[in-house]
């Protein structure tokens, strides 16, 4: 997804990530976290993606997410009442974002919030850690159908953000999380942005050739129906995509 395509309300939210400072700490410091090591996998509470086979050769903003315990382990929503650990679904990642712990609440009681949240943050499900959070994420998609248009990999991401009120917020979704990890994500190398575009690029080239501009036409249609139908399902029609 390209910044062009990024709403205001992505921005905001992304720029309540940049600019959230939380209150004094009530609860020990964190420990210090491990390296990324891109040969074994690890990237220690990052979001990482991959391009998805055939869709992200026709909408290369789409592909697969997931969200990393500390120690670096991979979690992903891959299958109906399935969520993969330390076995990424599609290919080794291609971008990761590694999040701030001190921009996510873990309150001891509902009186030690340090989001502004609060009780929403208690009644949505709070964690004292963030591996827990990721814990009770896994526990609710456990029992959850997959399916790419309502229920899919963002929506175990943004239901575990939500959990860590992570930038002081409880309104991540499909969309934010999408536009946060393609306008901040760092490629893991120059290979990683080659798989994910190349086929793309082969496809629009081939079809162009074979089919003309009414081939170009149809597929910008498509990835705009996708946009559209992402968009009115997390902003305007509630409930209807599960986060």
């Amino acid at each position: 997804m390209s910044s062009e395509r990024v709403f205001p309300m992505e921005l905001e939210l992304i720029g309540d990530v940049e600019s959230y400072d939380p209150n004094k700490r009530t609860y020990p410091e964190f420990w210090p976290l491990d390296v990324v090591d891109f040969k074994k996998a690890r990237f220690p509470c990052c979001v990482v993606w991959t391009p998805l086979p055939v869709v992200s050769w026709l909408a290369p903003f789409i592909g697969h997410l997931g969200i990393c315990r500390e120690d670096g382990v991979i979690m992903d929503f891959s299958g109906s009442n399935f969520v993969n650990i330390d076995n990424f679904a599609y290919g080794s990642v291609a971008r990761y974002l590694q999040l701030d712990r001190e921009q996510c609440c873990f309150p001891p009681n509902l009186a030690s919030h340090l989001c502004k949240n609060g009780f929403k943050h208690s009644e949505y499900g709070t964690s004292l850690t963030w591996d827990t959070a990721l814990r009770s994420g896994m526990n609710h998609f456990e029992h959850k159908s997959y399916n790419l248009f309502t229920c899919n990999c963002h929506s175990y991401v943004a239901n575990c953000m939500n959990r860590l009120s992570y930038g002081g917020s409880l309104k991540w979704n499909m969309v934010n999380v999408a536009a946060l990890i393609f306008l901040k994500g760092c490629w893991v190398d120059s290979m990683s942005v080659v798989r994910s575009f190349f086929p793309f690029v082969v496809v629009l080239c081939l079809g162009l050739v074979i089919a003309g501009w009414p081939f170009i036409i149809g597929l910008s249609s498509f990835s705009l129906l996708l946009l559209c139908w992402f968009i009115l399902g997390s902003y305007c029609m509630k409930g209807v995509l599960e986060c």
